[in-house]
């Protein structure tokens, strides 16, 4: 399976969630092939925002060898699931797509809700990590 996490620059959700869900993959034996992109192209090139990288290691995930990417509509092709972190990034991932079949792969990555982008404010990594480990697990027991 192979899985896209995106969110704005590719520098905190989406590598936190690209870097969680290959870990916890590993940890299963699941042979997926997890990466990530952004909708903006501000960060192609670098590493995880270094908070994302320090909340990750906390808890023994190593995001540090990312680096960002931006997201073009060729990527359809190359995963079965292309998981958003919110609304805005929905919008811009599905307004690239040319087929239903390539519409149906976009997801929010919580079905609900959006994850908070904490770019903005250093106390919010710590509850953006849980709460991405926490849907990471669901996924792993969906999809396994």
């Amino acid at each position: 399976m192979n899985i896209l996490m995106v969110c704005l620059g590719n520098i905190c959700r989406s590598s936190l969630a690209h870097g969680i869900l290959s870990h916890l993959a590993k940890e299963e034996g699941l042979d997926w092939t997890i990466e990530s992109a952004g909708t903006g192209d501000w960060h192609i090139g670098q590493a995880p925002d270094r908070r994302s990288i320090a909340v990750a290691k906390k808890y023994n995930v190593d995001i540090s060898h990312q680096r960002a990417r931006h997201f073009n509509a060729s990527l359809f092709n190359a995963y079965d699931h292309i998981l958003v972190m919110d609304h805005q990034n929905y919008k811009d991932v599905v307004s690239q797509a040319t087929s239903k079949e390539e519409r149906d792969k976009v997801m929010l990555f919580l079905v609900d809700d959006i994850v908070p982008d904490p770019y903005f404010d250093e106390n919010l990594f710590e509850p953006v990590y849980k709460l991405i480990e926490n849907r990471c697990q669901q996924l792993i027991k969906e999809w396994k």
